[in-house]
């Protein structure tokens, strides 16, 4: 009925992150209280009413902190479990702002109808945030990297640079595996083993070895040769076509038709480089 819930979603991929969108969450609750002051708030008259709704921001962006570090580890991430980790959110929030207006600033007894109220005042303001929330940020981000991703992509050709170039002797257990560092186009990831692409004699070739991405990454690195994804170290000489969108980026090879993903936690890394190779 909603196909657009499956749709892939960016989801925070590292703590600084996650506390900064935590910091906006209840900055962002405190203001709409204060500007717009729902539900009975504009009757609350007390010189000290700004300090006094300062606390739901605390409650909400806690909340926030507490449901994204739960999700934190979780992968295939979509519009659909974003929406559910905002209803746990709102959840958590509706259950400490209740005992903190019931307990301080109302002074009334806990009853489950009381609470009942609160929780629709929480979904009531957090729903309509919510979804203007994932579709913004949605929206800025796709467009954000599909800007950048076009105005690389006009000026990248694959090729090699003037640079000397080595060879990789990859080592692992009884298997050992040369290729040119011009030759080496990307590895893949997958569990104990990984895949490697690369040309001979001008056709793509690929060895599956056991072996981990960390060891390889410690034996192919160079200037050009980067770790982009927990699961891909990839030549960026070979790149040729960058894709945007509002998960990150793919890197497209000059040699082979497969998109090499870039996560958003190697993004700071990688499009640098890839601007100053394509000047």
């Amino acid at each position: 009925m909603f196909p657009f819930i499956s749709y892939p979603y960016p989801k925070s991929e590292s703590f600084k992150e996650i506390l900064i969108s935590s910091l906006g969450a209840g900055i962002s609750v405190y203001l709409f209280l204060v500007i717009f002051q729902p539900f009975g708030t504009e009757n609350f008259h007390h010189p000290y009413k700004l300090l006094f709704l300062f606390p739901y921001s605390i409650i909400f962006g806690i909340a926030f902190l507490i449901a994204s570090l739960l999700t934190f580890r979780f992968s295939n991430w979509n519009i659909g479990a974003e929406l559910l980790k905002l209803i746990v959110i709102l959840l958590l929030g509706s259950v400490f702002s209740y005992f903190y207006n019931s307990l301080f600033l109302s002074r009334v007894e806990l009853s489950i109808e009381n609470y009942f109220y609160m929780l629709l005042y929480s979904f009531a303001i957090g729903i309509p945030v919510s979804v203007i929330y994932i579709l913004s940020r949605y929206i800025y981000l796709k467009n954000s990297h599909e800007s950048i991703a076009r105005n690389i992509s006009q000026h990248l050709f694959g090729s090699i640079s003037d640079r000397p170039h080595r060879s990789f002797i990859i080592s692992a257990h009884n298997a050992e595996l040369t290729i040119n560092e011009q030759d080496f186009l990307y590895v893949q990831s997958m569990e104990n083993y990984c895949t490697f692409y690369f040309l001979e004699n001008g056709s793509i070739k690929k060895q599956l070895i056991r072996i981990s991405l960390s060891n390889v990454l410690a034996q192919v690195e160079t200037d050009s040769v980067k770790k982009c994804h927990r699961s891909y170290i990839v030549n960026l000489e070979k790149v040729k076509n960058l894709k945007g969108n509002a998960q990150g980026y793919k890197l497209i090879l000059s040699e082979i038709n497969f998109e090499v993903p870039v996560s958003r936690s190697f993004i700071p890394l990688i499009i640098p480089l890839l601007q100053k190779q394509s000047k």
